[in-house]
């Protein structure tokens, strides 16, 4: 009977063992998740997208005036150039450069400020895709989620399951 409790036991053991085995050899869980179309396709960025349109688009329209303005000037410059005094096309001259490099220098500044604040804007989006993306890979117990890949089968992109969560969170 002894014997036949060792043999029971060691084929508990080996069985544990084999599942045990199992267990860690089983594949791992990928998915992979497509930044490019979060930022594209999201609630929250195209949100983002109009909130910036809407805080800029009074310094585009002041700096499309600006520009009008600008080849006005010039082409009146060209026009008048043979008819009025060398000092007063040279001052006219004086103040078409000026006003370039004043709307140069605007222009300049507004695509830096618009950078800066879509860039703003787009860390937001990030940080909660990244927290949706984490929050999923806990609940479905992902072993890795990919943002960034030059290869990706349509079997392991979860980018949908993201957006769908994404723009459910609000």
């Amino acid at each position: 009977m002894n014997k036949l409790v060792r043999l029971a036991a060691a084929g508990i053991l080996l069985a544990t063992t084999t599942v045990a085995v199992a267990q860690q050899d089983a594949p791992p869980k990928i998915g992979y998740v497509s930044l490019e179309r979060i930022i594209r396709e999201s609630a929250a960025a195209k949100s983002a997208q109009e909130r910036i349109q809407q805080e800029f688009s009074r310094r585009d329209k002041d700096l499309q005036e600006m520009a009008a303005r600008l080849k006005q000037t010039s082409e009146k410059l060209e026009r008048d150039a043979t008819v009025i005094a060398e000092g007063e096309r040279q001052r006219r001259q004086r103040e078409l450069a000026d006003l370039d490099r004043e709307f140069q220098r605007k222009q300049r500044e507004f695509r830096e400020d618009i950078n800066q604040r879509r860039n703003e804007e787009l860390a937001t989006v990030i940080e909660r895709a990244n927290r949706v993306i984490r929050q999923m890979a806990e609940q479905e117990r992902y072993d890795v989620i990919i943002q960034d890949a030059v290869h990706v089968s349509p079997r392991i992109d979860v980018t949908e399951k993201v957006l769908r969560a994404l723009n459910a969170a609000k």
